[in-house]
């Protein structure tokens, strides 16, 4: 079997890699931060060496809300620059041939016009709230590209994903984004006999969100189909909904039949953030699960796996 090392494994878009049927073919390495600091550029070396992967698929990071990337830029800047020099010097000095740079769109100029193109990254100013984190991605795409113009043998790619949830997601309402934070409120709702559910603003803002097993299988057909991949490619979905629409699926997946209000005084983020998909429709792939059914494979997961 061919070896892929794959960083982030223990991560929900890691574990979603891990879970698709195309991994059974590979001898996957998924080494926890207990077993590799990724942040130790001689530790990732010698791992590398040692290890001789054909492949690297890059998904670790620090991540972290809005209130966690304002509070400790420094370490959202200096860690995530690390991990990302490292893992793709690393990967590049130990001559691994492919590898796949997984990225966010938060390196989208902040007044980026939709949808947003990944020729205009780098057109613009962040958004402050997580710039430090956005400028690591940057530089680690930046690092893929230069290693292409002087090696035309290395396929190192980047991907970048829209909004993401799904199977091994975070339900805790402390750190959990927009759609696990959703079917958390509805179920506790529904179970605790409650009428009303609140909505912060007036929830027309529009979210493009993509089932995580679907990037997934966008990272495998890219394993399997380097050549092919742009230098920088989105991966999502090329529409999205509004915030009342994802609580009126969810509402409607759950059972619950209450109402919804809204919270006008509440911050609402940007009215809109949706990516390009023009590269991903030319490579020759879509993402093939429905907002309805993703919604309910997640429930059921959260059922499974977190409810009380």
């Amino acid at each position: 079997m061919a070896r892929l090392f794959l960083t982030g494994g223990g991560g929900m878009v890691g574990r979603n890699i891990r879970a698709h049927d195309a991994s059974g073919a590979w001898d996957i390495l998924a080494p926890r931060s207990a077993e590799l600091d990724l942040t130790d550029a001689a530790a990732v070396d010698a791992y590398i060496v040692s290890n001789k992967p054909e492949v690297v698929v890059h998904a670790a990071g620090r991540v972290g809300g809005i209130q966690a990337n304002m509070a400790n830029p420094v370490a959202f800047l200096e860690e995530n620059i690390a991990i990302g020099r490292n893992v793709i010097m690393g990967a590049h000095k130990a001559g691994v041939p492919t590898l796949i740079n997984l990225a966010s769109t938060c390196m989208y100029p902040r007044e980026g016009e939709n949808p947003l193109r990944e020729e205009t990254i780098l057109t613009g100013p962040l958004e402050p709230t997580n710039e430090g984190y956005a400028i690591a991605k940057i530089m680690a795409m930046k690092l893929c590209d230069y290693i292409r113009s002087e090696d035309p043998d290395a396929q190192y790619k980047t991907l970048i994903p829209c909004n993401l949830y799904g199977p091994y997601d975070k339900f805790d309402p402390k750190n959990s984004h927009l759609l696990p934070a959703i079917i958390r409120k509805v179920d506790e709702a529904m179970k605790s006999g409650s009428d009303t559910v609140e909505i912060w603003g007036d929830g027309t803002a529009r979210r493009e969100f993509m089932y995580a097993p679907d990037l997934a299988d966008a990272v495998w057909k890219a394993v399997s189909n380097i050549q092919d991949v742009p230098g920088a490619m989105n991966v999502g979905l090329g529409h999205d909904h509004s915030i009342n629409d994802y609580y009126a699926t969810v509402a409607e997946v759950i059972g619950w039949d209450g109402t919804f209000t809204h919270d006008l005084t509440r911050p609402v983020g940007m009215k809109q953030k949706l990516c390009s998909t023009e590269r991903q429709t030319a490579w020759g792939w879509q993402a093939p699960t429905s907002l309805r059914d993703g919604i309910a494979q997640t429930y059921q997961f959260y059922l499974e796996h977190h409810a009380t």
